[in-house]
């Protein structure tokens, strides 16, 4: 029953959240040609890229996405650095570890910030949020995560877009896990200013992150002055845009796959997108019930890429790991205060139905292998 994953034509089924499992296009584009990042030929596959995910965030004409190499993390650090300038202030509102994330960036570049906090896997109160905006007229920026991946939780982006824009308020966005696989309009959702990455719900590679926001506001950026020299979102969209070439040195083959990863989405439609996760997470937690499973979730507040999913008793998150890894399958642990009571499974990526059930028929084995160990000892 082992499965061994030790050459090119075997695999992991990463149920992790991101790096996902690829698409052999994707993998294969990674190992294209050689090109040199100052040559015309880099400047069309950047701007290309750029465009496509434009087209993804819902931005179409006078918008544009600025790309960065880095992790997610980059790109938000780039947007929260670089947006709020010196006089205005930002409402970070939180509910989990990514949530708490926004502050901690904020609180490194000595952005003034309040928190508007809810606790771990709590949903939103929107009357709390707008309490927040009428008590504090000095706030001008709003920043959120779509999809906090320390709990599953969806947060409502919509209605906070709304929010923000009936105050006059500019709403950053945390979309590094929901981009592709989760429904988000830039426009519609009034969002000025949303962060994203290329190895999660984009089924790229890891490597590229970006910010995609309006051409008038990267413009005004010009006036605010950067608290980071790599992570200036002006003057990466500058080079980009006004000059044609990045000003550091791009991760090429990372782009050359998201080029590839990109195609496949406006292909699928992030609407088809959304429906193939969100059947492969009905799938898994229909699995997971029938074997006794609790999660930390009711299902109109999940996401439709992951699943947290509480520790049976007495069952230790390694032991569970490593013998799922045994056989394939890479989990999550929980983070922070449930890295002891939950672990994690996303289905993002080119996982299938077939590796879902799959994934829960070996779960049935080992948990009755566990539980046959656990009676042996206590007799």
């Amino acid at each position: 029953m082992k499965v061994k994953v030790n050459s090119m034509t075997d695999r992991y089924v990463l149920m992790n959240p991101g790096p996902v499992v690829v698409d052999d296009t994707v993998r294969r584009a990674a190992c294209g040609p050689d090109m040199c990042h100052r040559e015309p030929e880099f400047a069309n596959l950047m701007l290309r890229v750029a465009g496509k995910l434009t087209r993804v965030c819902g931005g179409e004409d006078g918008y544009a996405s600025v790309v960065f190499t880095g992790s997610g993390t980059a790109a938000l650090e780039a947007m929260l650095a670089s947006v709020v300038p010196p006089g205005g202030k930002l409402l970070v509102i939180e509910n989990g570890h990514y949530g708490e994330r926004l502050a901690k960036i904020a609180a490194v570049h000595r952005i003034p910030h309040r928190i508007c906090s809810f606790g771990w896997a709590a949903p939103y109160d929107l009357a709390r949020i707008e309490q927040a905006l009428a008590d504090d007229p000095d706030i001008t920026h709003l920043a959120m995560v779509h999809h906090e991946t320390s709990t599953g939780m969806l947060n409502p982006v919509g209605e906070v877009g709304r929010l923000a824009a009936s105050y006059g308020k500019s709403l950053m966005v945390d979309a590094i896990s929901s981009l592709g696989g989760e429904l988000l309009d830039v426009r519609k959702d009034h969002i000025d200013w949303c962060a994203g990455t290329a190895n999660k719900c984009l089924e790229g590679l890891p490597g590229i992150s970006f910010v995609c926001a309006p051409r008038d506001r990267l413009e005004e950026l010009a006036q605010v002055p950067p608290r980071s020299f790599y992570l200036n979102l002006f003057g990466q969209y500058a080079a980009m845009y006004h000059h044609g070439e990045p000003p550091f040195t791009p991760a090429v083959p990372a782009f050359l796959a998201l080029d590839a990863a990109l195609d496949l989405l406006l292909a699928e439609g992030v609407e088809g997108r959304h429906a193939r996760y969100a059947a492969l997470a009905a799938q898994l937690r229909a699995g997971l019930a029938e074997l006794g499973f609790r999660f930390l979730l009711p299902s109109e507040l999940s996401s439709a890429t992951l699943t947290a999913v509480y520790l049976p008793e007495g069952l230790e998150y390694s032991d569970l790991h490593d013998k799922l890894k045994a056989e394939g399958f890479v989990i999550y642990a929980g983070q922070d205060n449930l890295r002891q009571k939950i672990f994690r499974l996303a289905n993002m990526g080119r996982i299938t139905a077939a590796d879902i059930e799959r994934f829960l028929d070996v779960l049935r084995l080992i948990l009755q292998e566990l539980r046959s160990a656990r009676q042996g000892i206590s007799r």
